[in-house]
């Protein structure tokens, strides 16, 4: 059976890979029957064959899970489709911080709204009793 899979390659610590296709009963550094790209996972750099692989697929090869996650994030240039994500972890600490400022400005928003209430309520009492004695 012929399996799309990842090649390592690079240092120790600093891997690299090739997606390749290749028998299943081959090791892992084999030769491979063809190469579709290679990536990078510490820079997230990517190329790939989508064509070459999707033809592969069709023709019954059989894609690992990280390949597979590949294939389906790719541009159609062979780019790597990947966006970092924005959240950051906080401490216990900084969440709580971050609730308590949250709920302080929450209540001056609500301190400035009453007090605009009351100043446009205050002019129209002084021409409501301004009118009678007129």
């Amino acid at each position: 059976m012929l399996k799309i899979r990842l090649k390592r390659l690079g240092a120790k610590k600093a891997p690299t890979y090739r997606v390749i296709v290749i028998n299943s009963t081959t090791k892992r550094e084999g030769k491979p029957i063809e190469e579709l790209g290679y990536y990078n996972p510490k820079t997230k750099d990517m190329k790939l064959n989508k064509e070459s692989a999707v033809a592969w697929i069709s023709k019954g090869a059989q894609a690992t899970e990280t390949v597979k996650y590949l294939i389906a994030n790719c541009n159609d240039d062979g780019t790597l489709n990947y966006k970092k994500s924005e959240t950051v972890k906080l401490s216990k600490k900084a969440l709580a911080k971050k609730a308590a400022e949250e709920e302080a400005k929450k209540a001056a928003e609500e301190a400035k709204k009453a007090e605009e209430e009351a100043a446009a309520e205050a002019p129209a009492e002084s021409t409501e009793e301004a009118a009678p004695e007129a």
